[in-house]
């Protein structure tokens, strides 16, 4: 397994529903009929028409004239209230008999409105109380984004962009150094803890998953502590090649753990499978805390902190002049940790050739060919069509090309992969590539697609050697898949011609040996292949 850079995953936050959920609000109805409303009024006093209609009638003839023709005027304006239609027979003209006046016409027009928005007006039912987190995470929502330059004032200061930018790499490597430390602490207290408490997992399950995490906390606050000590006064590091240097065989212990990490992702995903499991892992994934992230991506983070280690330093290393201190540490703790690499990434290819090569099932005894057993590593693997659409995981061990179907074996979910047709050895394997089209016309791929489909992505392998001759045209998922296939077989070819042209017999390789005669190979005929 071959370490390529992987991207932290963009920080984000985690708390993808809401802590409450909003009730549907069902349309207010109106509190009774307006004939319901007036007969009670009347019962309640009957006189209350007859002197609210006597009292109008006095105060009209007390107003003047103007007042008269604004009310009139009033009275012409139009509402823009929305108005809940009534009845014929419970409206209000049929309680207040039309009259000329307009003081009368304004007392009908009130009335009117405080019995229709007597309706609309009625207190809106209470909200259900938000419910607050009891206590805030102490872990960060969201990851800080703080430059160096954002903690000193750079004009004040007497230095160069190219010593900025060199102060703005340290600091970066210093605060990923912290956010790690932070991010394994959290896996420990939210995820390990927990699921021993509840019983969620056993103790030996647990160990088999998290492997050697726990032990990577100390060392990476070691070398925390160690940067922290670095800055002066006015918040700038003068070297920081020696200390790392010191530090970096400490890495070694990363062999251990990286190892692991096949077998603990294989039995992370089967305990999906159980519905305790699930939910608490998705309730985890939602929670703020996670930044969406999963256990998997969480666990995985030292791999990826590991490969990052070169490349930081080869920035500082661009951005440090050549009278400066740390000009001499720096070239010998690239190298170093470059080794340390490449260590953990040879001795973890072993163990996941090791665990595929057990996961193996075999029909035949002529299928377990020697190739599989003598093979170190794995260029790569992964799920590929059939010519019949039919799903198979293919691997390319080292010496051999294998085809399987993955079966489910026991009541636990433990997956093996049962050998499809004989192996292909890789010194005696043909590539051909291709086009996208041409397999549909030529028959090929006809049981997995019917209709105008286009067939793409699909390449030819076989083997003519001291077995049987066969060929498989195969198909990937994406154009980007097939070209990381084609180009592992190429390897794998010219790595298998050239060890038989030396020893004369299948020899170990390293994936990372010397390819500069693989782009001389055509993809487009098979007798280029042969060499």
């Amino acid at each position: 397994m071959d370490f390529e850079e992987k991207m932290e995953p963009e920080d984000s936050e985690t708390d993808e529903g809401p802590s409450w959920v909003p009730q549907s609000r069902d349309r207010l109805s109106a509190c009774a009929s307006f004939s319901d409303y007036a007969g009670k009024k009347r019962k309640q006093d009957p006189h209350s028409d007859a002197e609210s209609l006597a009292r109008a009638t006095e105060d009209n003839d007390e107003e003047d004239p103007d007042a008269s023709s604004d009310s009139l005027h009033d009275s012409e304006e139009p509402c823009n209230k929305k108005v809940k239609p009534v009845g014929r027979n419970t409206g209000v003209t049929g309680i207040i008999t039309p009259v000329k006046t307009p003081a009368l016409k304004r007392l009908g027009q009130s009335i009117q409105r405080s019995i229709s928005f007597r309706t609309e007006a009625r207190p809106l039912p209470a909200m259900p109380p938000i419910r607050s987190r009891q206590k805030a995470s102490s872990f960060p929502r969201r990851r800080s984004s703080q430059l160096w330059s954002d903690t000193v004032d750079c004009r004040a200061s007497d230095l160069s962009a190219r010593e900025i930018k060199r102060q703005e790499i340290i600091y970066e490597l210093t605060q990923s150094e912290k956010q790690l430390i932070e991010d394994l602490n959290l896996v420990k207290k939210v995820y390990y803890e927990p699921m021993l408490k509840l019983d969620i997992l056993t103790e030996s399950e647990l160990g088999q998953i998290f492997g050697t995490l726990d032990s990577l906390i100390p060392l990476h606050e070691d070398c925390l502590s160690r940067l922290e000590r670095l800055r002066g006064a006015e918040k700038t590091v003068e070297a920081v090649g020696p200390t790392l240097l010191q530090w970096f065989p400490c890495l070694e212990a990363y062999i251990t753990y990286c190892c692991n990490q096949v077998a603990a992702k294989a039995l992370l995903d089967q305990k999906k499978q159980d519905r305790r499991v699930d939910h608490f892992l998705r309730l985890c994934q939602e929670s703020s805390f996670s930044r969406k992230l999963d256990l998997w991506n969480f666990l995985d983070l030292p791999r990826s902190r590991l490969v990052k280690y070169p490349l930081l330093l080869k920035e500082i290393k661009k951005c440090t002049p050549a009278d400066h201190p740390d000009e001499e540490a720096l070239p010998d703790a690239i190298e170093l940790i470059q080794n340390i690499v490449e260590q953990v990434n040879q001795k973890t290819g072993e163990a996941e050739c090791q665990f595929y090569r057990q996961g193996l099932c075999y029909l035949e005894e002529g299928q377990r060919v020697p190739e599989i057993l003598c093979s170190r590593f794995i260029y790569c693997h992964g799920e590929l069509k059939s010519t019949k659409g039919q799903k198979l995981h293919v691997f390319l061990f080292e010496l051999v090309l294998v085809l399987t179907r993955p079966v489910v074996s026991d009541r636990e979910g433990t997956v093996q992969f049962q050998v499809y047709r004989q192996p292909l050895p890789a010194q005696h394997l043909l590539l051909e590539d291709i086009p996208d089209g041409e397999a549909g016309s030529s028959g090929s791929f006809r049981g997995a697609f019917t209709g105008n489909d286009k067939v793409k992505n699909c390449f030819r392998v076989s083997s003519r050697g001291r077995s049987k001759a066969q060929s498989h045209s195969l198909q990937a998922n994406d154009s980007f898949n097939k070209q990381q296939w084609i180009s592992c077989l190429r390897q794998a070819i010219v790595q298998s011609r050239d060890s038989e042209a030396h020893t004369g017999q299948s020899s170990r390789f390293s994936p990372d040996s010397d390819l500069s005669n693989i782009a001389e190979l055509s993809l487009s005929s098979d007798i280029e292949m042969v060499g």
